[in-house]
This record gives C-alpha cells, structure tokens and sequence, in this order.
C-alpha cells in the first residue's frame, strides 16, 4: 500500500504536464490550493480521495489512472470444451454452482428412440443454428434459429438435432432460473424422427 501511494504524487505531477496544466490552473479548475497540489505531486502529503477525484475530473481521467490501479484481469472465459452424451458443451460461465451457460453444437442424431429425462433445475434454450427437437412431457416441438424454450428439468424431457443436420443452442441451466416466455410452435414430426 506504502509502494501505491509513493508512486500518486510522481503520477500526477506527469499527467499535469502531459496536459500542459499549471498548478495554477489545476487549482482553479479544482479548488485545491497550490500548495496542496505540489505537496501531493511532491509526496509531503497523502492522496486522499478527496483530494483526487476533483483532480480526476479536470484531468478528465478515471481514478484508476491516478493511483495506478492494477488493470482488471481478462475478463473472457477460456474454458474446455465438454464432450457428453455425443454433445459439445463451450462453457460460457466460470464459477462453478449457481445459473451456468453453454454453447452446444448437438451432432446430427441416428439415435432410434428420444429417452426423456428428469433431473433437478430449470433450463433454457435458445437456438443459433440448424433445428431442435424438443419433448417435454406430453409436448413434441422443433425449435428453429432464433426460438427460445424454457422449462422446469423434472419435467421428462428430451432435446436432440433434427432436419438431418446438427444444431447450435445457448443452454442456461440453474437449480433455480429466472424463467422466460417460452416461443416455441408444435411442428407435424419430420422424416426420421
């Protein structure tokens, strides 16, 4: 911390000049005296935040930048993709628990028979690409490129590619979801199916 607030006063005093600001016209814009600001930018005193958020906004740059704040960590998620059930699942969250995401690319089916499943949670679907057959319970639907399902997972329920081809889908699953509309039109069964 001692290390952090030694290098504010070196920091300020180059952001000044790379504005071309006097002392002068920094205390003006922000009612610190001079002398306050050049013991700042000359270490004899303490960075407060009282001191350096009027200093930010006429420097017009974030607090970060005054203090050198070590920058946000990369913020993408970069995790391995999973293979199961003949599915590839992109996860698209990090923290393990709660509501979790995933991109899944469904391979065209030649499975026979759906075998509907129940489990605790509550899913959601909504499709990129290609066509998704989904049973629910007493519902047989096929979801195209911009439909949405939602639905309770202790409901039997079965989803798989269908039309021949394989099917992109975000999938959010969570042992509680928020639950959304669901816009998705029961379709006569395709060759196949």
């Amino acid at each position: 911390m001692d290390q952090v607030l030694t290098e504010v006063g070196p920091r300020l005093r180059r952001i000044r000049k790379e504005r071309g600001a006097t002392l002068a016209a920094l205390s003006a814009a922000t009612g610190i005296s001079v002398s306050t600001l050049s013991r700042l930018e000359s270490g004899h005193r303490k960075p407060s935040l009282e001191l350096l958020l009027p200093i930010a906004r006429a420097h017009q740059v974030p607090l970060d930048e005054l203090v050198g704040a070590p920058p946000v960590g990369d913020p993408r998620v970069r995790a391995k993709p999973i293979v199961r059930h003949g599915r590839t699942m992109l996860p698209l969250t990090r923290q393990p628990g709660g509501l979790q995401a995933y991109k899944v690319v469904e391979p065209p089916r030649t499975t026979p028979a759906p075998d509907p499943r129940t489990h605790e949670g509550y899913e959601w679907l909504y499709v990129l690409s290609g066509k998704l057959r989904l049973i629910l319970g007493d519902h047989d639907v096929v979801l195209g490129p911009g439909e949405a399902a939602e639905f309770d997972t202790r409901v039997p329920h079965w989803f798989g590619a269908t039309g021949g081809g394989g099917a992109e889908f975000i999938s959010l699953f969570g042992p509680q979801g928020e639950r959304m509309h669901v816009r998705a039109r029961p379709t006569r069964k395709e060759k196949g199916d």
